[in-house]
């Protein structure tokens, strides 16, 4: 990570090299001039969540989720904690599996809320289950030190 890290425009796709060094002062795409790393939750579509999860270089943890899931909606507002406390260390999306069912076929994800962490164009780990932020922040913290 030392000359700088690839990231995808979670908005238009756009994939920009932002030195590592800036990676907290809220780089902006090339393209659309979107913010990079918000400390929000990003909502992807399925061109974004794969270009995403395949392409950044930064970790992103995606969260799977659907509107009539109860414990989704519960645990929403602890992910945007999560997502706040771990800035310009991690990125956060989500995608919403009822409007993309693919995707659950893909990955073969069998329950939601399901929480997936990926690097550099690879699956690292999932945590299944709604989890407060602080079981979120220490899955993703735990993971860290390995992705280095």
């Amino acid at each position: 990570m030392a000359d700088g890290v690839k990231l995808v425009c979670t908005t238009c796709g756009q994939m920009n090299r932002v030195p590592a060094a800036k990676l907290g002062a809220g780089p902006k795409c090339g393209s659309c001039g979107e913010t990079l790393i918000t400390g929000k939750v990003a909502e992807l579509d399925v061109a974004a969540h794969d270009k995403a999860t395949r392409g950044d270089e930064l970790p992103i943890i995606v969260d799977y989720w659907a509107p009539w899931c109860g414990p989704c909606r519960m645990m929403a507002p602890e992910f945007a904690k999560a997502a706040k406390a771990l800035e310009a260390r991690a990125r956060f999306a989500k995608i919403n599996t009822q409007d993309h069912p693919n995707v659950s076929e893909r990955l073969r994800i069998q329950g939601i809320p399901l929480l997936i962490l990926y690097h550099r164009g690879r699956e690292v780990a999932r945590l299944p289950g709604a989890r407060p932020a602080a079981d979120i922040i220490a899955f993703v913290e735990a993971k860290l030190p390995a992705l280095a």
